[in-house]
């Protein structure tokens, strides 16, 4: 299909903003690298062919994230330098961004706030420390709302810098879209992966909750917190989350998952003639015009290559998941976060201030009744998706809002986020101003080797990669 370019939407306008994008084709890094660096198995096939010498694409992802910080501001701490020669391991030499809520013991790790702004942890995270174990190169940590909340950072969208790179995994997304590392590390609690990936033209997965240990990652919500990636293709996150699925005793809701191995030549096998459910929800309105109709335009394009499209609602069971995951947001933080309010005041934003009153307003019969109703609609969903592999949905309102106060609506990942479930933002058109829009796919909790499956067949149907502003569009 080609690039799907809707036209603007009436009830909610995608603001055209005439600005120099971030990034320009001078950007050169060492050992002949230049531009958008290339991704995670590309990497890995270069190394193994001797295209690329032994830490070239680390050295090459590190001047690449000096030279374009003081336009994307994407990092708040970068790698000093890269090592010559990487630790062996199945991501030997592979780039990485962690969000800087995930605990690295080399380098500051702030949660986005000033409080910890000289924050070095004693230990990496669970996940750091697989990532080095697995011969991976932490190029640096990347920007994230305080506390994974609303107070934005300072990143800005590489495809134009007005405008906001999503929240609360906002480094991330945009060091990925950028080609400044091939893959990076997220967190989501509503909505902090799926909207930023699709705001900034790149595949963002959440795994199922329990998915990878969150030993060491600052928490917000521990019912509703799920570490995931960002890459620039469903075989690159794929590949990443097949050696990151994993539990530990430092997070009693990681659970043992099954695991996947992903063929490094082959990546992952797509689908064959997948069943794919259109679901609009409730908030379907609310989106742009052009975000509609490129979910149309998608499903469109999937029933003419041989999946079978049908239309699904949510029962009305499920008409309370948004409210019941703002109560066990609210009644969490207000635990996490009481203490710290009440000892640091003003250095704490009103956004995380106000969350934290709000749960404790809340009784906790209200919260265990949420809590209920989270396990036995996890469970139904199961079941209601029984003849489909897949949910095909929104992930955002539409394109990237002007300004960067403003991270985006959460609301259109909520539901994936409360049940935890698996979901997955794929790139799949261009809004009128030139900003990427995406689509979000879903399976039920423990599919997400399927919804990686059906995610790889969607993306070859959908044939769209965008390209770094700096190449053009």
């Amino acid at each position: 299909m080609p690039a799907v370019k809707p036209e603007a939407s009436p009830n909610l306008p995608e603001a055209v903003t005439v600005c120099e994008p971030v990034f320009v084709a001078a950007d050169v890094a060492p050992d002949g690298l230049s531009g958008m660096l290339p991704g995670l198995l590309e990497t890995l096939a270069g190394q193994r062919a001797g295209r690329f010498a032994a830490g070239a694409v680390a050295r090459a992802s590190l001047a690449r994230a000096h030279a374009t910080q003081a336009r994307l501001q994407a990092f708040v701490c970068i790698n000093a330098t890269a090592p010559e020669t990487p630790a062996a391991g199945p991501l030997a030499g592979i780039p990485v961004g962690v969000k800087d809520l995930i605990a690295t013991a080399d380098m500051i790790t702030t949660n986005g706030s000033p409080l910890y702004a000289d924050h070095l942890p004693d230990a990496d995270a669970w996940v750091v420390a697989r990532l080095r174990a697995l011969g991976a190169v932490i190029v640096g940590k990347t920007v994230t709302t305080e506390f994974a909340w609303r107070q934005p950072g300072p990143t800005r969208n590489p495809w134009n810098p007005a405008h906001t790179p999503g929240g609360s995994s906002s480094g991330s997304a945009a060091a990925v879209a950028a080609g400044i590392v091939p893959v990076a590390l997220g967190t989501q609690t509503l909505g902090s992966i799926i909207r930023p990936a699709a705001f900034c033209g790149v595949v963002g997965m959440k795994p199922s909750h329990g998915a990878i240990a969150r030993t060491g990652v600052q928490p917000l919500a521990g019912s509703l917190d799920h570490i995931g990636v960002f890459a620039r293709s469903v075989c690159d996150a794929g590949y990443l989350l097949g050696w990151l699925v994993g539990s530990d005793a430092g997070d009693p809701q990681a659970g043992s998952m099954p695991g996947w191995a992903i063929d490094i030549d082959a990546g992952v096998a797509p689908a064959v003639q997948p069943r794919i459910a259109v679901m609009r929800t409730a908030l379907f309105d609310n989106a742009s015009l052009a975000q509609q109709q490129l979910l149309q335009a998608s499903a469109n394009a999937f029933r003419s290559a041989g999946a079978t499209v049908t239309a699904l609602e949510l029962p009305a069971a499920y008409d309370g998941v948004w409210d019941d995951a703002m109560i066990l947001l609210e009644a969490e933080a207000a635990v996490v976060y009481g203490a710290l309010c009440e000892r640091s005041g003003a250095l704490i934003s009103h956004h995380m201030h106000a969350l934290v009153e709000r749960g404790r307003r809340l009784r906790a019969e209200t919260y265990l009744q949420a809590r209920a109703r989270q396990a036995a609609l996890r469970t139904t969903l199961g079941t209601l998706l029984a003849d489909h592999d897949a949910i095909l949905t929104l992930p955002a309102a539409g394109a990237a809002p002007l300004g960067l106060d403003d991270t985006g609506d959460a609301r259109f990942c909520t539901p994936w986020s409360f049940l935890g479930v698996p979901a997955i933002a794929l790139p799949a058109g261009l809004a009128s101003n030139g900003l990427p829009l995406g689509i979000q796919l879903v399976a039920a909790y423990r599919q997400d080797l399927h919804l990686l499956r059906v995610a790889r067949w969607c993306e070859t149907v959908l044939g769209f990669s965008p390209r770094s502003p700096q190449s053009g569009v």
